[in-house]
């Protein structure tokens, strides 16, 4: 099979150099496919370890090794979230994509090849990496998240989603055009990111004082706020829903954990907080902020997931 490159590569010398340059690329693909940075690498390191079970004459084959490992990755990714909903549902609690700091190097990736699309339909590589779009993913078919991803966000054409999906190209077409409707109808109003950034500011204060009415005020009336514990933390199996009960449970928490030290951040590229107790990080808040309201709350307890975090 011959291999195009969405990112249009010239032909790379096949050497350890040139393609472990890649990696950066395919993770930061792989995270937005599967929404999880240990699955992520777990999978980078299967397409490598793919590429050099080939025999030296079968690499130099490869006209383009980049879009050979995009294409490898992809598919493993494609398999795997066959197979994510079944293990989601045993799953103990919420699951939440793993949440990023903003340290993370590989987050905007690189374009892809220019592959004309519609001004209205396109994702910046930043917007694609916030939690709220994340969640959104989750709710796609494993195929409408990969076709949506490689075209939408990383400019693979058409033809070649469809030689990576193994559908065809008006197939993959319908896939994208399903998950850009998805998108949009969970897209909020767009909110400023200095606004953002001010009422997660306030939403902190508030927390600290465990100021209930200040946190009501903050709140969306219907907000929800979702804990990932993983099972392996003590976190709320339920997303707890209504401004109210949300605002008693995060005032309530200061009381429980008296020692919790609230820190502003970055996640995902959306302003956030960080809850640590003696300089470890426990929890990591990512927001979605409509208007001057907070719409939704997603609270990473799961020391798997924070990794990152508490490597510095």
């Amino acid at each position: 099979m011959t291999y195009a490159s969405g990112a249009e590569h010239s032909r790379p010398d096949p050497g350890l150099s040139a393609i472990m340059n890649e990696r950066q690329q395919l993770l930061g693909l792989t995270y937005r496919l599967l929404g999880s940075l240990t699955e992520a690498e777990d999978v980078v390191q299967e397409t490598y370890t793919r590429w050099y079970a080939m025999s030296a004459a079968q690499r130099e084959a490869i006209e383009s090794p980049g879009a050979w490992l995009t294409t490898v990755a992809s598919r493993i990714c494609l398999d795997q979230l066959g197979s994510a909903r079944a293990r989601r549902e045993r799953y103990v609690g919420e699951w939440v994509p793993e949440p990023l700091p903003a340290s993370t190097d590989w987050v905007s990736g690189r374009w892809g090849g220019g592959t004309a699309i519609d001004p209205a339909d396109r994702v910046t590589l930043d917007e694609s990496i916030n939690m709220a779009f994340l969640v959104v993913l989750e709710l796609m078919t494993p195929a409408e998240r990969v076709a949506f991803i490689l075209h939408d966000v990383f400019r693979y054409s058409f033809a070649e989603v469809a030689s990576i999906v193994g559908r065809s190209e008006p197939a993959c077409r319908q896939l994208a055009s399903s998950a850009r409707r998805r998108i949009r109808a969970a897209q909020p109003a767009a909110v400023p990111a200095a606004g953002r950034a001010d009422t997660v500011r306030a939403f902190k204060r508030a927390w600290a004082a465990k100021d209930i009415d200040a946190l009501i005020g903050l709140l969306a009336p219907g907000a929800t706020a979702t804990g990932d514990g993983g099972g392996l933390v003590r976190a709320v199996l339920r997303p707890i829903e209504g401004a109210e009960e949300i605002a008693r449970f995060f005032a309530g928490r200061m009381d429980v954990v008296p020692d919790l030290e609230l820190l502003e951040t970055t996640v995902n590229g959306q302003p956030g907080l960080v809850a640590q107790v003696d300089g470890v990080p426990v929890s990591v808040l990512a927001f979605e902020v409509t208007g001057e309201r907070i719409q939704q709350i997603w609270s990473v307890l799961n020391p798997d997931k924070l990794r990152l975090w508490r490597e510095g």
